[in-house]
């Protein structure tokens, strides 16, 4: 199934969806998609704003390429259609600033998955607090994947990726004119990566890494959880996007 156009909703009703994907999202990875002794939980507090899934750590857990969870962890490179490193000596230097570990009660937080709103990008202080969020998740070594269903606007011309990715390095990044809605994984170490993948409405959505510990990551089913999420919907809200 295609992505559709939520711009063209109000924002409460595309918070709707957002709800129930998000919730979609966070069944599959405790269904088995996750290892042992990790737990994904939606809307957790872990300082800053909050997140949409929190993927937790509650025990030590044994990474290996065939993994304990349902779907296969691996360590080869994921093969999104941009990749960008921050380099070596420059993460050398950004480690020794000084930051706040976050942590959860019930576990180390891994990893973190959001799904961008219109209110992410609706003011100029809603986009800093976001980007700031991210930015300071991944130098604490939290892994990130973030879904941006929504075009450009006049705050991130280029998108919520170059926003962020602005704030670590100085890397040229331009979205394609006919993908201008991004999928982005980080990978906070060893080295800061970014695996960015631009899609456009119309468009399948394709699977994105999660990155789990280092080089480990899970591929999450995003276009399968949006189609079981849409298939739910009453038809009278689908009818407001098709």
């Amino acid at each position: 199934m295609p992505m559709h156009d939520w711009s063209q909703v109000s924002s409460g009703i595309y918070h709707n969806f957002h709800l129930l994907w998000m919730a979609m999202i966070t069944n599959r990875l405790n269904a088995g998609l996750l290892p042992r002794g990790m737990v994904a939980m939606a809307e957790q507090i872990i300082g800053g704003p909050e997140p949409d899934v929190v993927t937790l750590q509650q025990n030590d857990v044994e990474f290996s390429p065939s993994g304990s969870g349902a779907a296969t962890m691996t360590e080869a490179p994921p093969k999104p259609k941009t990749t960008f490193v921050v380099p070596v000596e420059i993460e050398r230097y950004a480690a020794k600033a000084n930051r706040v570990v976050i942590r959860h009660s019930l576990g180390k937080v891994v990893a973190v998955i959001e799904l961008v709103s219109p209110g992410n990008k609706d003011s100029r202080h809603a986009l800093r607090s976001f980007v700031e969020k991210t930015v300071d998740l991944l130098y604490d070594n939290v892994n990130l994947l973030i879904i941006d269903p929504f075009p450009p606007g006049p705050r991130d011309p280029q998108g919520i990726h170059k926003a962020i990715w602005d704030e670590i390095t100085d890397e040229p990044f331009e979205l394609p004119a006919d993908r201008n809605l991004t999928l982005v994984a980080y990978q906070a170490s060893p080295i800061k990566t970014a695996y960015v993948e631009p899609f456009a409405v119309g468009a399948m959505i394709p699977d994105m890494p999660l990155f789990l510990q280092n080089d480990f990551y899970i591929y999450l089913p995003l276009e399968k959880t949006y189609m079981d999420t849409w298939n739910v919907l009453p038809q009278s809200l689908r009818d407001l996007v098709l």
